[in-house]
């Protein structure tokens, strides 16, 4: 099959060859940007998307020229045997790169297994180096966990490890140098992220422009422009000797819509084409009703012509009412 013909783009001609797959919407944790305390409105386990048929999906998205995937949660290490899952989709030809977000509780135990399957580069949440502050954010005591998992997941061999930093007025943006000082010691990618609107508990969680961040630590640090591997929309700089890189996630105050190349898959196959949009085209039950390939093509090709230009997370920030675990990371 010739993936020069075929291969996905939407209406407006951005190439789509990253695919990001949620396995459960499950959380240990109840960080206050994501999930509300108390939330108990999950998928039914009943409806979460086998390996069986996550592999197909993926493989046929390989086919249609995705080369990177990436599994996503809530906390994707919930699911049980996610290092089979990774062994089954790092043997799918034409998929490159097969990558992990997560909140790191569960990576210590999971990281040897999760290398030897494939996994490559991890995302790691970490919002504060402080004890106290992090189990407010995060609604448990997990610092120790989180610190643990980043050493086995560096005694593994995963590489790069990434952490992703939200970063919210008046929470924890007087850590950000801290921050900095911690993954420079360590060899991690740092991520600065302002946060979206999406949910109640994302419109109430402290938004904070990054741009003046950007320029105060890009004088501070000598850094200069640069491009890091994955296919996400972090926007990065470097140090002039490569000791250190460190990124920027801006949805609000300098957006990428132009340059989106990502398509999420809920845990019960929910296809969402952005992050700004509510709406999302069901693939699940073409899956159980097996449905031939061309069919869920024709599903993917029709959902990529209704993906917006750009998200109006500025214009209307109400508009996303589902919270951000629910949609796949």
């Amino acid at each position: 099959m010739d993936k020069n013909i075929r291969t996905l783009s939407d209406r407006a001609g951005r190439r789509i060859d990253y695919l990001r797959l949620s396995v459960t919407d499950r959380c240990d944790l109840r960080c206050s940007y994501c999930l509300p305390k108390g939330f108990k409105g999950f998928e039914e386990p009943a409806q979460w998307l086998s390996f069986a048929e996550i592999e197909r999906l993926a493989g046929l998205f390989a086919r249609l020229g995705v080369s990177r995937v990436r599994l996503t949660g809530g906390e994707p290490l919930l699911r049980r045997d996610l290092a089979e899952l990774a062994g089954r989709l790092t043997a799918i030809p034409d998929i490159a790169d097969l990558s992990l977000s997560t909140n790191g509780t569960q990576l210590a135990r999971h990281a040897p297994a999760l290398a030897r399957a494939g996994v490559g580069r991890i995302n790691v949440s970490l919002d504060s180096l402080r004890r106290e502050r992090l189990a407010r954010i995060t609604g448990r005591d997990c610092l120790d966990e989180v610190l643990a998992g980043l050493a086995a997941a560096q005694a593994a061999g995963l590489r790069p490890i990434k952490i992703n930093m939200v970063v919210m007025g008046g929470v924890n943006d007087d850590e950000i140098d801290d921050m900095v000082a911690f993954c420079l010691d360590r060899g991690f990618v740092l991520r600065l992220i302002e946060t979206m609107p999406v949910g109640e508990t994302g419109r109430q969680a402290g938004y904070l422009d990054l741009q003046p961040v950007r320029r105060r630590l890009q004088a501070r640090f000598d850094l200069v422009d640069s491009v890091e591997p994955g296919g996400g929309p972090a926007r990065y700089l470097r140090s002039r000797d490569g000791a250190f890189a460190l990124g920027f996630i801006t949805p609000i105050s300098q957006h990428f819509c132009e340059t989106c190349n990502r398509l999420r898959i809920g845990v019960d196959g929910a296809l969402h084409t952005c992050l700004g949009e509510e709406g999302s085209v069901a693939l699940g039950p073409l899956l159980r009703g097996q449905a031939p390939d061309a069919v869920l093509e024709a599903a993917i090709r029709a959902a990529l012509e209704l993906k917006p230009l750009r998200h109006e997370f500025r214009e209307q920030p109400h508009k996303v009412l589902r919270f951000m675990a629910m949609t796949g990371g």
